[in-house]
């Protein structure tokens, strides 16, 4: 019976290799870290979302392995059997308050954190309204719910304000936004979706998982950076990127809705607690974000001299200044191929193309880390400049 199927599979992996979309998997031989060992080269990193670069940072392996002797490997259950331990509770606490909201649910990742917050919050009667670039989490979480579904189109508060009118009859309606969005790097202008929410009665959910840990003043994301954390209901994020690059996400909403979610969301309700070395080692990592801001310092400075560099040397790039720096190509093969040849030069990127872009806007994505030194920032830019001579 496969052997009509294994045909028809083999068909589809043929034309997204023929099409250039092909999207293989370099293995890495060495931690991760803003260099890594990739079939046999030291290479930079520019790829990775270790933000803050903990993802090796010994400070966070050792907590991991005190961790492991004192909490056990994992949990085997889920939350509500007998999968919760006290780091849990902890890490839930801490995460609350270093958010300013009122409680946290912990999930095994942001998806299942997206994912379980529409279907449990909003049914028939209700409206969510979603920006058109929001992550993929967001979108298969919406489908989900049996709420009602309107899209606005990115970052547009006109667009948003007429699709709060076309909901005005919901019972809840919700605006769903990223705080960053992770192709671009452009931020959510989240003081005037709550000037809207405000206005038309709905609540605001922003996931802040490229945000949390190196965004405002005190690395609190997207809501501190505008000042509108009070006016926020729902922050979903992720340990998985600046917090130590592991595993895990979270909901940090109010009272009510976590104590539902812990009620009735089903990736809550069916997955295997978080991993305790990773709740543990969480803690220590919010331990380092609150008392030095050194890492983000470096973050942005080793942000802005890329991009600096990089406009100089007239390559186009999306304005901003998130450690998300796309440089546009345009052409899906131009950015394979300068991908391909970057490595070569000992700069490991990735290029990025339709569909994860749009058609005619393929680009290599860029992160820069805490991690990276000056020279290492240096190096990348000059690769850059050699790469696009060569494939010129």
């Amino acid at each position: 019976m496969f052997t009509d199927m294994r045909e028809q599979l083999r068909a589809t992996l043929d034309e997204i290799t023929q099409a250039g979309l092909l999207k293989p998997e370099r293995v890495i031989t060495t931690p991760q870290g803003s260099q890594v060992s990739v079939a046999g080269r030291e290479v930079l990193n520019f790829c990775a979302n270790n933000y803050l670069g903990l993802a090796d940072d010994p400070r966070v392996v050792e907590a991991a392995k005190e961790a492991l002797d004192r909490w056990g490997f994992g949990m085997a259950s889920v939350r509500f059997i007998c999968g919760t331990q006290e780091v849990h509770k902890e890490l839930e606490s801490r995460l609350s308050a270093f958010l300013g909201m009122e409680d946290t649910v912990l999930y095994s990742s942001c998806f299942d954190a997206n994912g379980g917050v529409f279907e449990t919050l909003l049914d028939a009667q209700d409206a969510v309204i979603s920006d058109a670039l929001n992550h993929a989490s967001i979108i298969d979480g919406i489908r989900l719910s049996k709420a009602q579904r309107f899209r606005y189109a990115n970052r547009d508060m006109a667009e948003l304000e007429a699709r709060l009118k076309e909901a005005s009859e919901a019972r809840r309606k919700l605006i769903v936004t990223d705080g960053v969005f992770s192709m671009d790097g452009y931020l959510a202008p989240l003081p005037e979706i709550c000037d809207l929410a405000d206005r038309y009665g709905a609540m605001v959910m922003v996931d802040d998982s490229h945000a949390v840990g190196f965004v405002g003043p005190t690395g609190r994301g997207t809501p501190e950076l505008h000042g509108v954390t009070d006016r926020v209901d729902i922050i979903t994020g992720t340990l998985g990127k600046a917090l130590g690059g592991a595993s895990g996400g979270y909901v940090s909403a109010r009272k009510e809705i976590c104590e539902l979610l812990r009620q009735r969301s089903r990736p809550y309700l069916f997955s295997n607690s978080l991993a305790p070395v990773i709740a543990s080692a969480s803690l220590r990592i919010l331990d380092l974000l609150e008392t030095s801001g050194d890492a983000r310092e470096r973050l942005r400075a080793n942000t802005a001299r890329f991009r600096s560099a990089m406009t100089k040397a007239g390559f186009d790039i999306l304005p901003g200044d998130h450690p998300i720096v796309p440089v546009m190509i345009g052409d899906a093969g131009e950015a394979a191929a300068m991908a391909e040849r970057l490595l070569d030069l000992g700069v490991y990127v990735i290029g990025f193309s339709y569909p994860v872009v749009p058609h005619g806007q393929a680009r290599i994505r860029v992160q820069l880390s805490a991690a990276h030194t000056t020279e290492d920032v240096d190096h990348a830019v000059a690769a850059f400049t050699q790469a696009r001579t060569t494939t010129a």
